[in-house]
């Protein structure tokens, strides 16, 4: 027998013209200051910033309400030692042999490189993992996959709402896409139904943090209205 829907009402504001408007600026100034940071304040974070930021991610809409993501917060400088050497190893390859020259080009403004010093010296790392399907256990005792929809777009909308919850709560961030990432799901002994989506340093900037010059795309080339 199929299950009933269960509604209750909905909690919702509407705000007045002025509100929205106020409101909207504001959140736009706080975000547009946001940057990728690569050098790290050895400063902690309290963990109450990162439950509330991670809850926030958790508030996120995903595919059937199936919530398929982990987010893993790791702050112990062994383990960060750990990712950090795996990490840099599979970045040796990727600068050394496996990044075609177009790709080098693009990152050569940034001065990125396959040195990680990053994911030691801030001082936690948020890794999010994706989690592709479930898994039930059956009244026999047998395991079953549960198929998740749209875990990709999901976890991303999940990913940008903690970014924006972090920058919003004076934390600093930068997004790291070591490829291949099965080392993180090793270290840090996930199951195989989940697989690494993102690893996020945070922090606070140290002093001598410094960030490329460079502008976003103004508003008329990424908005289009159609009436």
């Amino acid at each position: 027998m199929e299950q009933e829907p269960d509604f209750i009402p909905l909690e919702f504001t509407r705000l007045e013209a002025d509100e929205q408007r106020r409101r909207a600026l504001e959140f736009f100034e706080i975000m547009r200051t946001r940057r990728t940071v690569r050098a790290f304040s050895a400063d902690p974070v309290p963990l109450e910033i990162l439950r509330l930021a991670i809850r926030t991610a958790g508030s996120a809409p995903s595919g059937a309400h199936i919530q398929p993501w982990r987010f893993v917060v790791v702050r112990s400088p062994e383990i960060k030692r750990l990712i950090r050497e795996a990490a840099e190893r599979e970045e040796r390859e990727n600068y050394g042999r496996r990044f075609p020259d177009e790709w080098l080009e693009a990152l050569a403004p940034f001065g990125t490189d396959e040195q990680k010093e990053f994911l030691e010296t801030a001082p936690c790392l948020i890794v999010v993992f994706r989690i592709d399907y479930g898994l039930n256990r059956t009244q026999e005792g047998t395991v079953q996959k549960v198929k998740h929809y749209y875990v990709g777009e999901s976890v991303g909308i999940a990913v940008g709402l903690l970014l924006a919850a972090l920058h919003n709560a004076g934390v600093a961030t930068l997004t790291h896409t070591p490829s291949p990432m099965g080392f993180l799901s090793r270290i840090l002994e996930r199951p195989p139904n989940e697989k690494p989506y993102l690893l996020i340093p945070v922090g606070y900037p140290a002093p001598e943090a410094r960030v490329p010059n460079i502008l976003r795309k103004p508003l008329e080339e990424i908005m289009l209205v159609v009436d």
